[in-house]
């Protein structure tokens, strides 16, 4: 597929085209500038031709503030890697000094370029737009990416440009990976660290990722799309309206993944912060790696204290594999990525109904339910539900009787005897119909016994009448 990216200075509307182009809302929108800072990929469909489409933070070239510096990195090394450039400009605003400046970067290369003048609902004349046309850019496309005019302009233009049209791309999934975690644990520099690449921007500043941005990425033999999302922070000090939408695009992430990983970081070590995010996690269902970050800073004492902490507190996800890494140093990754495979192929196994009624007839030898109430709970037959958490469906009689720590027990037994790692089991009661809970009521005597009996008491009658008094 063809790479397109779309490049401006903050504010002119680079997100909510992406967002009207890929038909999604996977980028934040909002009238705040700088609110991108990652780059975003998005797949393009036009007809027959499919191109990878890629949003940019705020390109502003001259600025040498730190976090807006990375951001121009990150710009930069979208536009090296892009086959179309879409440069957006804003028409309210008119004509900006770092508009020309972007102008004089792009001109650089030979790259096909559309230059779209944003925010211009209703102009027709092309006298209102000559200014832009003193960048030198041949092809100019007005539009309004918010109202969706010019949009079918600019699509026609990109096909212009697509040389692939009849060749067919394969669609392949692969597992996705969330890696989440309080706000500057280290998320982005993981994901940087086991990309090889400065792919996301790693800034000593909590909120520096605001979006839940996925990439491709390769380990081996096997390939994951991971996503970078924005840093949870506790409830009473979220007040930023931009920083409640990452949260909810982070718990999003979430609930479409196929693995986790949550990223604490050592120095600090398990907060009632990282505790409240597991529970969201735990909701979710997905198996799940703990990484403990910064390990290689810290010495004997810290560790040691860190794994008493571990165990004591997460003992009700002991299904977890709990990793040491340094993602800065980038070390213990082949540790977290065989914990995050073995995860997600447990998370993924098919299980047969004859081993599952085996376990469970184990189960109930070993472990019984408890009688409650003069009576027995009877679990007869069990079979698999589902899958991203296994599910495992059990038939009986008085399952309502069954408490959550026998469930606890069942969960557990299961785990081992399939080997399940990394993934919780989800068990579901279900209790057999009883067909003498319902009395159907008598049928009413008809037909013959009913003739026989006006029979009787019509001789009754004749008896009583001829008999002597």
């Amino acid at each position: 597929m063809k790479n397109i990216v779309i490049v401006g200075r903050p504010n002119v509307g680079k997100s909510s085209l992406f967002n009207r182009l890929t038909k999604t809302r996977d980028a934040i929108v909002a009238d705040f500038p700088g609110l991108t800072r990652d780059r975003h990929y998005g797949k393009l469909d036009i007809q027959d031709s499919k191109f990878l489409l890629v949003d940019t933070g705020g390109f502003e070239p001259k600025n040498k503030d730190g976090i807006v510096q990375e951001m121009a990195a990150q710009t930069k090394q979208a536009i090296d890697e892009s086959d179309i450039i879409i440069f957006m400009t804003d028409y309210r605003k008119g004509l900006h000094p770092t508009d020309e400046h972007i102008a004089d970067i792009l001109r650089k290369n030979d790259k096909q370029k559309i230059l779209a003048v944003n925010k211009a609902e209703g102009i027709l004349d092309d006298k209102a737009l000559v200014d832009f046309y003193g960048l030198g850019f041949k092809n100019l496309i007005r539009l309004s990416s918010a109202h969706g005019e010019g949009i079918s302009a600019l699509k026609d233009f990109l096909i212009t440009f697509d040389d692939i049209n009849d060749q067919e791309i394969e669609e392949k999934s692969f597992p996705k990976i969330s890696i989440v975690g309080k706000p500057n644990v280290g998320k982005s520099t993981l994901i940087n660290g086991l990309l090889g690449e400065e792919r996301f921007i790693a800034f000593d500043q909590p909120g520096t990722t605001r979006d839940a941005i996925s990439t491709e990425f390769n380990w081996g033999k096997d390939t994951y799309i991971l996503t970078d999302t924005a840093g949870i922070r506790k409830k009473g000090k979220v007040f930023e309206t931009i920083e409640k939408f990452s949260i909810i695009k982070t718990l999003n992430a979430l609930e479409q993944s196929n693995a986790i990983i949550l990223l604490i970081d050592g120095k600090d070590g398990l907060s009632a912060q990282d505790l409240h995010i597991l529970a969201f996690i735990i909701e979710t269902g997905r198996p799940l790696v703990v990484a403990i970050n910064k390990w290689d800073s810290l010495d004997s004492y810290e560790k040691d204290k860190i794994k008493n902490q571990m165990d004591r507190k997460l003992s009700f996800i002991s299904f977890a594999e709990v990793v040491f890494i340094s993602a800065l140093n980038k070390t213990g990754f082949t540790e977290m990525m065989k914990a995050i495979k073995k995860a997600y192929q447990s998370s993924q196994k098919k299980l047969s109904t004859p081993q599952i009624n085996s376990v469970l007839e184990n189960a109930l030898i070993n472990h019984p339910p408890k009688i409650i109430k003069g009576i027995r709970p009877k679990l007869k037959y069990a079979h698999q539900g589902g899958s991203n958490p296994p599910q495992i469906i059990i038939h009986g009689n008085h399952l309502d009787e069954i408490k959550k720590d026998y469930l606890v027990f069942l969960e557990s037994f299961f785990r081992k005897s399939f080997q399940l790692v990394g993934t919780p089991i989800k068990i579901l009661l279900k209790n057999s119909d009883n067909p003498f809970d319902k009395q159907e009521l008598r049928p009413k005597k008809t037909g013959l016994v009913t003739r026989r009996k006006i029979k009787n008491e019509y001789r009754a009658k004749l008896k009583k009448k001829n008999s002597p008094d």
